[in-house]
Formats: C-alpha cells, sequence, structure tokens
C-alpha cells in the first residue's frame, strides 16, 4: 500500500477524456511546504522522528514471520521469512531447526512453490518484482546447483498462480504476457523449457490442479468477487470444457481433482438442489456416477482453502467462521472425519501436506503471536512447532487480544437493525470506564476482510499509546455470506461508510471510550473509507492517515493498469457510465475535500499499478488549500504498499508520531 510526491503532473488531470465531467475546479492554496528527500524518501511537512520514538518502536519493528509455502524434498519446508530487508526463501529440515536463507535479493519474493516430492528436480518457483511495481516474473531455483532460473517472459508482464503437476514435468501459471491486459494460462514443460499458451480467451484465468495423470488441467475465469467460472482443459488438444453453474453465476473458491478419474472436490455458493447458498461451501462432485455431495453444508461460513493429499488419502479444509479460522481433515475414499489438535484462535494458511501424505504443514498466524510453521502428524493427531519467529524481545502477556463485537447500523434486516462486526482491542488492564482514544482500522479490497492476525503496529497502539483498536468489516467485506459482500457494489458505495458512522454513534455510547478523540486509518479502498469518514463526518474525526488510497473513483479507474481496470468497475461501478460518473462525482473525497478539518496524513509508494501515485497527489494538494496540516510520504521504490523494512519502518514511525501529535495530544484542527 505505497506510493511517492512530486509536483502535479499535467497527466494527473488525469487521463481526462473519460472524467473531466466527474472533476469539480480545484483552486490549490499556496501552502508553505517543508520537503526532505532522503535516498528513495521523499516527505512533506513530517517532522524530524524523535529518538525517544524510535527506541519505543524498535523492538516492535523487529518483529517477525515465517509462512509455509511447502515440503521440498522429503522432510524439508520452504517457508518465506525476513531476516535484513526483505522477505526471502528459506529451507527448514527439522522442528526449530536453522532456518537456512536461499535467496538474497534486494527486491522481497513471494509465490513460493515447491516442485513435487515426485520430481526429477529438487527446488521452487519463487515470484519478484521491481520496486512494487507487481510485473513479477517467475524463476526456477535448482537446490542442486543452487542455480536460479528465468522462466517467464521478463518484460513489462504479470505472472502468477504457479501450479506444478504431480510429477513436476509441467508448470501452468498465469500471465498478461499476450496482451499486457488478459490473464492468459500458460503451460511450461519444465525439461524442455518450451512454453505456450494453454487458454487465451480474455479476461483473467487461474490455473486450479493438473489431473493425477497431468492430461487435464482445472482452471477458472475470475470475473469478480461474486462471480467466477470453472472449466477443465485437455492439455494434448488443448480443448477447453466449461462446467456448467447452478443459478448461472456463481462464486468458486479452490477447484481440486479428488484423486481418481474426474471427481472433483471445489467451493463454490450455486444452489444446492434447489436451495440458495449464501457461502462458498465444500463440495463434490463424480460427474462417472453422478454423484453430488454438500460437504460442509452444516457449517454456515465460507471455505476459503482446499487442498488433497498427492496420495489421494486424506483432504483439508479450512472454513472462515465470523473471521476466525477452522482446520478440517476427512480421509479419502469415505470422507470421515480425521482428528485434528486443537488449534489456537486465528488465521491458517498455506497448507500442504507431505509427499508421504503423513503429515500437514501449515501456518498460524494469531493476534497476540506472528505467523509461524507448524506440522499436523495425520496418524496421532500431534501439533509440532517448526518455526519460532522472533517479537522483539516483548512480553508476550502483554499483547492484546481483540473482542469481537456487533454493532447497529443504519437499515434493517428481517425487521431488525443489521449489525457491523468488528474486532475490538483495549490495553491489558484498562478499567472498563477508563476513556480511551479510538483508531478505527479500515481493512481495503473493498472484499477483504478484518481478521485477528498479529499486528506489531496495533500491539504498539494498544500497549504504548493507550488507544482502543477497532477493526470493523463493514459491508461489502467477504466472508458473510454473498448478499453482504454486493451491499456496497456500485452506486451503494456510501452505505459502508456509514457503517463507519454506525460505529461512531456506538463509539459515543461507549463510557470507556473517548468519541472526541477519534482518528480513522486505512490503506488501498481502506484509504477511500479513511477520506470518505473525513468527509462525511469531519466534526466527529480527530486525524486520519491514508494509506495507497482511492481520493476519486473516475481517476483511479482511468489510471489503474489495464489489467485490473475491469476486475474494479465490476466492483465499483464503470466511469465510462454517464449514471456511474454521477455517483463518482458525488461521493469521490477529492470532491468533497473542502469539508475535511482534521489533520491528514497520506502515505503512498510510486510505483504502485493498482492505485496510482497520482491520487495521493490530488488529495494532499486539495486539503491543503483547506489550510489543514497534512503530512506527505512517498517512496520511490515502493509500490502498493511497503515492503522493505527500512521504508515501513519510518513509515510507522511517522504514523505513531502523527497520532500521538494530533490524536492524543493538544494541537487541535487548524493547528499546523
Amino acid at each position: 500500500m505505497s506510493e511517492r510526491v512530486s509536483n502535479f503532473p499535467s497527466r494527473v488531470i488525469i487521463g481526462m477524456a473519460v472524467c473531466a465531467a466527474m472533476l469539480p475546479l480545484l483552486v490549490f492554496a499556496a501552502e508553505p511546504v517543508a520537503r526532505e528527500e532522503v535516498g528513495s524518501r521523499v516527505s512533506e511537512n513530517i517532522p524530524s522522528i524523535p529518538a525517544k520514538l524510535t527506541d519505543q518502536l524498535n523492538r516492535y519493528q523487529n518483529t517477525r514471520g515465517a509462512s509455509v509455502a511447502g515440503w521440498v524434498g522429503a522432510d524439508c519446508l520452504i517457508v518465506g521469512t525476513r531476516f535484513a530487508e526483505t522477505n526471502q526463501a528459506h529451507r527448514v529440515c527439522q522442528p526449530m531447526g536453522t532456518r537456512e536463507q536461499l535467496t538474497f535479493y534486494n527486491e522481497p519474493v513471494g509465490s513460493l512453490t515447491p516442485a513435487p516430492g515426485g520430481s526429477a528436480r529438487t527446488g521452487f518457483v519463487f515470484s519478484r518484482d521491481a520496486g512494487g511495481d507487481e510485473f513479477s516474473q517467475l524463476y526456477w531455483f535448482d537446490m542442486e546447483s543452487r542455480d536460479t532460473s528465468l522462466l517467464t517472459d521478463g518484460k513489462r508482464s504479470q505472472n502468477s498462480g504457479p501450479l506444478f503437476s504431480a510429477n513436476g514435468t509441467l508448470l501452468a501459471y498465469s500471465s498478461t504476457s499476450r496482451t499486457g491486459k488478459d490473464y492468459d494460462i500458460w503451460v511450461r514443460d519444465m525439461q524442455t523449457g518450451s512454453a505456450k499458451a494453454l487458454v487465451a480467451e480474455g479476461g483473467a484465468w487461474v490455473p486450479q490442479d493438473f489431473s493425477p495423470d497431468g492430461k487435464r488441467l482445472l482452471v477458472m475465469n475470475y470475473v469478480s468477487a461474486n462471480e467466477s467460472y470453472p472449466g477443465e482443459v485437455d492439455l494434448e488438444s488443448g480443448k477447453l470444457t466449461m462446467f456448467p453453474v447452478d443459478g448461472g453465476k456463481a462464486a468458486f473458491g479452490d477447484f481440486r481433482f479428488a484423486g481418481k478419474d474426474n471427481a472433483v472436490f471445489f467451493a463454490s455458493d450455486e444452489p444446492f438442489k434447489g436451495k440458495p447458498s449464501e457461502f462458498k461451501t465444500l463440495r463434490f462432485h463424480d460427474p462417472v456416477n453422478g454423484e453430488f455431495r454438500q460437504i460442509s453444508g452444516d457449517i454456515p461460513w465460507d471455505v476459503d482453502a482446499i487442498e488433497v493429499a498427492d496420495d489421494g488419502r486424506h483432504l483439508a479444509y479450512v472454513s472462515n467462521e465470523d473471521g476466525i479460522d477452522k482446520l478440517r481433515v476427512l480421509s479419502l475414499p469415505d470422507r470421515q472425519p480425521v482428528a485434528v489438535p486443537d488449534l489456537p484462535i486465528g488465521l491458517i494458511g498455506g497448507l500442504s501436506f507431505s509427499p508421504d501424505g503423513k503429515r500437514l504443514a501449515m501456518t498460524l498466524n494469531t493476534a497476540t503471536s506472528p505467523s509461524d510453521a507448524y506440522v499436523v502428524g495425520l496418524a496421532d493427531a500431534s501439533l509440532t512447532r517448526w518455526t519460532m519467529s522472533e517479537v522483539g524481545g516483548l512480553d508476550t502477556s502483554k499483547f492484546a487480544s481483540p473482542t469481537l463485537i456487533r454493532y447497529p447500523t443504519f437499515d434493517k434486516v428481517k425487521g431488525k437493525l443489521r449489525t457491523i462486526p468488528a474486532f475490538y482491542y483495549r490495553p491489558v488492564g484498562a478499567s472498563a470506564d477508563s476513556k480511551l482514544p479510538v483508531v478505527i482500522n479500515i481493512h481495503g479490497g473493498p472484499e477483504g476482510q478484518a481478521t485477528p492476525y498479529f499486528s506489531s503496529t496495533t500491539q504498539y497502539m494498544v500497549d504504548q499509546l493507550g488507544v482502543a483498536v477497532i477493526y470493523p468489516n463493514v459491508r461489502g467485506s467477504s466472508g458473510y455470506g454473498k448478499s453482504y459482500l454486493q451491499l456496497d457494489n456500485a452506486a451503494k458505495r456510501e452505505d459502508s461508510v456509514k457503517d463507519i458512522g454506525a460505529l461512531l454513534d456506538w463509539i459515543a455510547e461507549q463510557p470507556g471510550l473517548d468519541a472526541s478523540r477519534v482518528a480513522v486509518f486505512g490503506g488501498s479502498y481502506g484509504g477511500y473509507m479513511v477520506l470518505a469518514t473525513m468527509t462525511n463526518y469531519p466534526e466527529r474525526i480527530r486525524a486520519g492517515i491514508d494509506i495507497v488510497g482511492i481520493s476519486h473513483f473516475g481517476t483511479f479507474l482511468n489510471n489503474t493498469e489495464e489489467y485490473r481496470r475491469d476486475l474494479r468497475r465490476a466492483e465499483y461501478g464503470d466511469e465510462r457510465d454517464p449514471k456511474m460518473q454521477a455517483v463518482f462525482a458525488r461521493i469521490s473525497p477529492l470532491n468533497n475535500a473542502g469539508k475535511i478539518r482534521a489533520p491528514l496524513f497520506v502515505a503512498q509508494g510510486k510505483n504502485d499499478p493498482r492505485v496510482p501515485w497520482t491520487e495521493a497527489e490530488q488529495i494532499v494538494k486539495a486539503v491543503r488549500g483547506n489550510d489543514q496540516p497534512v503530512w506527505y510520504l512517498l517512496f520511490n521504490d515502493e509500490g502498493h504498499g511497503f515492503r522493505k523494512k527500512t521504508n515501513s519502518d519510518y513509515f510507522t514511525a511517522a504514523s505513531m508520531l502523527f497520532l500521538e501529535k494530533y490524536l492524543l495530544g493538544d494541537e487541535q484542527v487548524g493547528d499546523q
């Protein structure tokens, strides 16, 4: 979630053939700006960071996590973790063993995908971009030679979702290399090095799973969070067969072969036997004998992940239950429950069965502990920790765990006020009637979801600043059913902002919270929500921090990278439609910037392909016209988020200083 600063270039006035009618005539005050350039960092009006604050933050900024990518060889795990400036690939070969660093780049690596256990070559695929531009290329790391080789075109294309066949000879992935806009599915022969576009139909296509014999590939055409279309490709003929979708339109999650014939496991919110489904449930279909079952129908929540062991004897899946992940394992082919250990309340990721099918590796993350690698023994339901990530020497007993709350909002469901779920953090030991300042942290997406994950910044705010932090899941958040997900689409965008207004009402009713000291904080779409909250409730917000946020939907859609534009139109509306132009003109924070009366901090990455840096530039200039304090931070070597430790640390320190000054301090609106 990041970007940069310079003079407001003429092209920011913004590909305006489409959007000129949506923009107001903006007149910016000539405000003195204290500008500093240090390396890749450009800051405006940000004071020097006090040494005391740097010292206080030091331990919190030296926490780290480890995320499971999968097994390499018979007994080792590949994990992603950071020991220096960026996240890199490491190998761990025993519980609590040494993390052997394998990649050493200035840029972080991602999409770590080990070759299957039966492969002729041992190694893994990883992705890497330049400065956060997200034009990621795929590379092969060979464990024997320790050499790295480029697998994709090396040009301005986005390559993602690498997936191996069972014997490791084929690699499927999504790429925009053909048109720069469409995600085609490519297949590379890892032995000969030849590659071809297997699915080039236009749109956003994603490989899902190779059949056990390597002759077929399950694929998905993703349209939006509410709409996807699954199919299968015959690799020899290239023939694409689309599967029927009950009801004509549905959302799908993972799609996996069941280990025999054409049978598949998948997650979908299609109607089942004529009954509508709000959630993506786990289902089984065998087209040979016609068997069709809904396996998780008794769990009224989304199934977010599915994994089938290579030997076809077990299936693991994760359900998202009110923002908390639950693991279940089934034996195959009888689909009977297998005992698993009790896991801490939090998030589960990186499911990966060992090559022999006897163990299941995963990443566990909780509100009070960062991500680490764990392995479940399927025979005895044992849980073994493989990594223990550092928490900066902090006393974890002082870390705050959130409470899941629900507060009423403005509209009704079945005659009763709709409630909005939120995770609510308070300092450990704070009395119930202590009047705590509040930071509302709003997630991005907008189809994202706030969950009880580990955040050292949240723990710092709660423990060191003494504030309450609330993470709301306003309408449009995922995880609460497809009806809830669609409540903010297109012209209904500001209804989600009203959910923040309802949260402000709830805060005012709580004896332990100070409604006169509330700040809003958010990134990407959450950055838009920060700005929209500040324009809709100016008298109730003390300060706002906008990270790579949208300031005008018309200019955003006109300038976001081409490969993203149609995907975002499906959510926000089409800026070419005069009716949506009128909506964007009415609701966009840039057009309402004159209403912002609280200090604002905007942070951006110059190479952001999602929310262009121009969105930050234009809102900074507009709000400065209000004679308001505006801090602006731009990183020339970042994109949609701050992935380099030095940059992330500086942003966090500046953010905490901003909150100390304008949320906790005596400086009020209008102070400069």
